[in-house]
């Protein structure tokens, strides 16, 4: 390489790394630095997706309706939960730096469950119940009800953090997603974090390939109703890994694992997106936040302002069965 080609690279950086500062400077606050090379075993790279190792604007978007304090601090999250293994491999980087590995930033993520339904709260029914059973009374496997499909870790010297969880489950008008948020400054106690800043709240999603595979097997095919794609999806705002769309590897027979890398401004407060409601009434366009169930085992649940139960359009019906302890 000679030095006018090292000298255009340097200058390709710059620039991108100064626009990602100019959009923080517009209340985005937030970028991706992504690398999708070899990201998928067959087919073309994730719809807008970057083949350079730069840092990429991407703004913050609501937490949700179905979010809890007091999460645990464990890699495997799955509580006995059934479904399709996924790994979840999140790298956190330090946008003032360079782009370079933050260390020490936890991490923390939650999703629904194989039919649809969070840990912790008593809801309206998020598609159809399986057959047999009462609304918010999902799981058989013996999870803890409180908990399940919940939890945080603290990134390494390297900014990588992993998780070991199901492949989520959808609800209308939701495509399938995970939350997630990433905090510093804060510290580890009893199990659980506090204290510190949420530098970023986002959501992961997934190529439709890859639920169409996935929500042919059990106990995925328990739910009925017709899942929202990926365009339609009510957050999704269709720019590739910098809005969430994670790069994906493996199959229904021996898991997946999704990757996403993000960058964050650890002196930035950033709980969420701000604004209006998407349709459906909810931060987070889900049909309804429900009712926490009670006191989770580790903290407070929290309900975002704002959240009117409804009945989904594929629901049979309300109700209001209570989540067990």
């Amino acid at each position: 390489m000679t030095d006018s080609d090292k000298s255009d690279i340097t200058r390709r950086r710059v620039l991108a790394l100064g626009g990602a500062a100019a959009g923080a400077a517009m209340g985005l606050g937030i970028s991706s630095c992504s690398s999708d090379s070899g990201a998928r075993t067959s087919g073309s790279p994730p719809h807008g997706a970057s083949g350079a190792d730069v840092c990429v604007l991407n703004s913050s978007v609501p937490e949700g309706s179905y979010y809890l304090d007091g999460a645990l601090f464990r890699q495997d999250i799955t509580d006995g939960k059934k479904g399709v293994p996924l790994t979840v491999r999140l790298t956190v980087r330090d946008r003032t730096g360079s782009c370079a590995p933050l260390g020490d930033a936890a991490v923390e993520i939650w999703h629904c469950d194989a039919l649809g339904h969070y840990s912790g709260y008593r809801t309206a029914d998020p598609g159809a119940a399986p057959p047999g059973s009462a609304v918010g009374s999902t799981d058989t496997g013996g999870a803890d009800e409180g908990t399940y499909l919940r939890g945080y870790r603290t990134t390494g010297e390297d900014g990588t953090v992993e998780f070991t969880t199901i492949f989520p489950g959808w609800y209308p008008p939701r495509a399938p997603h995970i939350h997630v948020k990433v905090h510093t400054g804060g510290t580890s106690t009893d199990r659980t974090y506090q204290g510190g800043k949420v530098n970023w709240t986002g959501q992961l999603f997934f190529d439709d390939r890859y639920g169409d595979e996935v929500y042919r097997q059990s106990p995925y095919t328990e739910h009925t109703g017709t899942r929202t794609p990926l365009t339609e999806d009510t957050v999704y705002a269709g720019g590739g890994a910098r809005d969430g769309l994670m790069a994906v590897t493996g199959d229904v027979d021996k898991g997946f694992t999704g990757t996403l890398t993000v960058a964050v401004d650890p002196a930035e407060e950033g709980r969420g997106a701000a604004g209006s409601l998407p349709p459906g009434g909810t931060p987070d366009g889900s049909p309804s936040s429900g009712t926490p169930s009670g006191p989770s085992p580790t903290g407070t649940p929290t309900v975002t302002p704002g959240d009117t139960p409804t009945p989904p359009p594929d629901s049979a019906a309300s109700a209001s069965a209570t989540a067990t302890p």
